[in-house]
């Protein structure tokens, strides 16, 4: 189906669907293709931008900046554990020697997070939010 821009001779503005450019003259020819508005059969197609889309996969980053992001966030999902909620709680018992060190990611209230800096806990915030993680 190709759908066109069409205009009649009274400059009233409208689309229509056909099945090729074939189909289109030869409905109009027939006196088929009226003007949505005053019902005229003198009916041409108007000028229109083409519809170009791009192919690509709906995952694959579009530009410099979000491939970088998205190498990032597979780094840091690679090499480090999703621990939601309680991260706060989490990076503060690694700092204070209760809980083994180790590469973590989550997330923390903003009142959290600026606590634990203030604290000299090392933390950052990533540029990008965690994926939902399902149990």
């Amino acid at each position: 189906m190709i759908r066109y821009a069409l205009r009649c001779d009274e400059g009233h503005d409208f689309d229509g669907w056909f099945r090729s450019s074939d189909g289109f003259e030869a409905m109009r020819d027939a006196g088929h293709v009226t003007c949505a508005q005053c019902g005229t059969t003198r009916v041409d197609r108007a000028l229109m931008a083409p519809a170009v889309t791009e192919k690509r996969p709906l995952t694959a980053p579009r530009n410099p900046a979000e491939a970088a992001l998205d190498a990032l966030r597979r780094k840091v999902e690679e090499n480090s554990d999703y621990v939601g909620l309680s991260f706060a709680e989490e990076a503060r018992a690694m700092h204070e020697g209760k809980r083994p060190a180790r590469a973590i990611h989550g997330e923390a209230r903003p009142e959290e997070a600026r606590k634990l800096i203030e604290d000299g806990v090392p933390v950052a915030p990533l540029p990008f939010r965690p994926r939902q993680k399902a149990n």
